[in-house]
């Protein structure tokens, strides 16, 4: 009989530890493969624990334990034994044999097994079980108590796990305890009863777990965890980092290229979920593919973020393990990145120290805060008649060429610099040379500041040259880095968006490549859920806020086309941009009467605002609905009441374009920032009669009343001296 000997508390240092259990009905056989040093120990009973040398001889343990040793010292058989622990400091494989019911358990360690580095002693990994049957957990441990570790009487009170197997009866009952990192299952073969016998032997299934268990190789940390023994302490140990690049997965092959549609194939069975990321090998540049479909055969579908020009058959692909990540935080202030979170502005890598994935949640309802407040952009037609809210969402509605884009920087220029907090402009599937503008008009004005860290503004694009799949991600890229903002730095931010309706229209393309089938006017089926999905993360908490403004395309001056159609549901403010009002050579080019705002209530924006804006909407009506007999009798056929509405409601309709100054360059006017409480004056003074002696030209393109009195100087002197 080996010599045995109570184990102390160094004896298990460095090493890591795995409990195996039988019950007294069956005999079962284990062969454990360890590479590297290994110790056994007996649990003798609650509090005892026994080493053993490595013997051929079976020694006696205890009344109700046998445990007998093959002569490979590296490998064991287990009759009719209630407990024995094993410890080792390297990686292992499991297969477990009932003897008397041919039923064969193969544990493969690929998803279990710990690393420790050659020649080395690191923390042990205790594995033990969880006697009420709930998964157990790994903990990490440097030090082992001076005590015995106190084992419960498992072969009375373990709890029995059945086999999957419909011929599995009471006898085949195995209780094997082990832990999976990382809260996995392990990968397990039954091979059916009498398969291991020579005439009835699946030999391709056994060789194929021969191999699997031969080739597994250790593939995740230690972590640490609750510890499910007593006598353990526990010990922190560091947290795992989260980086989709350093939670390598699987590796598959490119299978199939349509454009930017990618079909890859895995071998295993443990396929990369929806919306992970796939990172190309060997293609020269990182090109990122996001899971879309899981097609069968093990193959996926995925979608390329960049182009796929050069892609072959056969190309390997890895599964990062998680959704698409982007840097955030300060460090991205005064950048451009796009969709992947690469920096494009050739200024060098972004340091920042956290990443987030572009998928989310939005926030739970009871973490958000709808307290309605005004948001003054210094735009007159915009503070009268359709406020904006604060950390709200605001939709720009016009067809191409109206206006939208210089408004967008408008808004930037006189809401982001008096703001003072954080903005973030998303461009998407829009012009390449707008973005280039506005990123040197920014460095102009001193929103984005390259010689230190004072930028007030992150740059996030993915313009019309992109594939579909760029754009239809890079607004998500935009909206985390504003969500990181809100809830991790508690700012006030404000999220551009040009243009909305090409994240609509990426997602159509995207879900004809897919080979879904249309929905109205050929948009794709989910277009609700796209859009809700990315609408609702865009809200205020209790933290901070996101005030989004959104540049809304509008195909063919349709507002009942299903893409804006479906943008208005979300919105708390919508800007119209007319076409009629443009070639009147207004700008903005704001449509007053289809403008709507649920601000514009007496109890958010007081009375006297109130009925200020009511009337001069009432005043513009009345002038739409006599247009036509204007346009046909004349205005000597009107009322002195009617001519009267027709002069105010001409000078209001002018007096609402506004010089921009980002627009400066090509009108050579100055831009004008309007106070609110002047704004509201001035169209008081307008309805009440007080100007109806200025000429109507003098209301064109200026800023406040002050500005009206001086231009209709002006043009009286310059008439004089004519």
């Amino acid at each position: 009989m080996p010599k045995a000997r109570k184990t102390n508390r160094t004896g298990l240092q460095g090493y890591h530890i795995l409990f195996l259990f039988t019950n007294r009905k069956d005999s079962w056989s284990y062969d454990l493969n360890i590479a590297g040093s290994w110790k056994w120990f007996i649990l003798q009973n609650k509090t005892n624990c026994v080493e053993l040398e490595k013997r051929d001889k079976s020694p006696e343990v205890s009344s109700h334990s046998q445990l007998f040793l093959k002569s490979n010292s590296q490998q064991l058989v287990i009759q009719k034994t209630s407990g024995v622990l094993l410890a080792f400091s390297a990686s292992w494989s499991l297969i477990a044999r009932s003897e008397s019911r041919d039923r064969v358990f193969r544990f493969y360690p690929s998803l279990i097994n710990p690393t420790l580095p050659s020649g080395s002693r690191g923390d042990p990994l205790l594995l033990p079980l969880n006697p009420l049957g709930t998964q157990p957990e790994p903990v990490a441990s440097s030090r082992l108590t001076p005590s015995i570790p106190t084992a419960p009487d498992y072969h009375h009170h373990l709890p029995a796990r059945r086999c999957s197997s419909s011929t599995a009866s009471s006898s085949s009952i195995v209780s094997i305890a082990f832990s999976i990192m990382h809260r996995s299952t392990g990968l397990m073969r039954i091979i059916p009863r009498g398969a291991t016998k020579a005439r009835r032997a699946n030999n391709s299934l056994l060789n194929a777990a021969r191999t699997l268990v031969t080739a597994a190789k250790p593939a995740l940390p230690v972590v640490a965890a609750k510890p499910c023994l007593k006598g353990f302490a526990k010990v922190e140990a560091e947290k795992p980092r989260s980086y989709a690049t350093e939670a390598k997965g699987q590796i598959g092959q490119i299978k199939t290229v349509i454009g930017a549609v990618v079909d890859v194939q895995f071998d295993g069975e443990n396929l990369p979920p929806i919306l992970n990321a796939l990172e190309v090998q060997d293609f020269g540049q990182r090109l990122v593919l996001e899971v879309a479909q899981h097609l069968g055969e093990n193959t996926v579908r995925t979608i390329a973020m960049d182009g796929t020009e050069g892609l072959v058959r056969g190309q390997k692909v890895v599964d990062t393990g998680a959704p698409i990540q982007i840097p955030v935080g300060p460090a991205c202030l005064g950048r451009i990145i796009n969709v992947i979170g690469e920096p494009i502005d050739e200024r060098g890598p972004i340091a920042a120290k956290t990443q987030m994935p572009i998928h989310a949640e939005p926030p739970e309802f009871v973490d958000q805060s709808t307290t309605p407040e005004v948001l003054v952009t210094g735009i007159k037609v915009v503070d009268l008649l359709a406020p904006y809210c604060r950390g709200g969402k605001i939709g720009l509605l016009g067809g191409a060429g109206v206006g939208k884009t210089v408004f967008i920087q408008e808004l930037i220029n006189n809401v982001a610099k008096a703001h003072g907090g954080y903005s973030v402009f998303c461009g998407v599937g829009e012009r390449t040379r707008e973005g280039n503008d506005l990123y040197h008009e920014m460095i102009e004005t001193g929103v984005i500041q390259l010689n230190n860290d004072k930028s007030k503004a992150a740059l996030v694009f993915g313009q019309m040259n992109e594939p579909p799949g760029a754009r239809a991600r890079v607004a998500l890229t935009g909206l985390t880095l504003a969500e990181y903002f809100r809830d991790e730095e508690g700012q006030d931010v404000l999220l551009f968006i040009d243009n909305i309706f090409r994240f609509t229209q990426a997602g159509s393309e995207v879900s004809a490549l897919l080979g879904r089938i249309p929905s109205a006017v050929g948009y794709q089926p989910t277009l609700s859920t796209d859009m809700g999905g990315m609408q609702e993360r865009i809200t205020t908490t209790r933290k901070g806020s996101i005030t989004s403004v959104q540049a809304v395309y509008v195909p063919a001056d349709d507002l009942t086309d299903p893409a804006p159609a479906t943008t208005f549901a979300h919105l708390d403010a919508t800007t119209v941009l007319s076409r009629g009002i443009s070639e009147l050579g207004i700008y903005p080019a704001v449509d007053p009467l289809d403008s709507k705002s649920r601000l514009l209530d007496p109890r958010i924006v007081g009375q006297e605002h109130y009925d200020i804006a009511t009337a001069i909407q009432k005043l513009l009506q009345d002038y739409k609905g006599l247009q036509d007999i204007i346009a046909i009798l004349g205005m000597d056929e009107l009322s002195e009441d009617d001519k009267l509405t027709v002069e105010r409601a001409r000078k209001v309709q002018r007096f609402m374009s506004q010089p921009f100054a980002v627009a400066e360059v090509f009108t050579g006017l100055e831009g004008r920032l309007v106070p609110l409480k002047d704004t509201i004056e001035s169209f008081k003074g307008i309805l009440a009669g007080h100007y109806d002696h200025l000429p109507e030209s003098a209301f064109y393109m200026v800023g406040a009343i002050d500005d009206v009195k001086a231009k209709a100087e002006k043009l009286a002197a310059e008439m004089k001296n004519n």
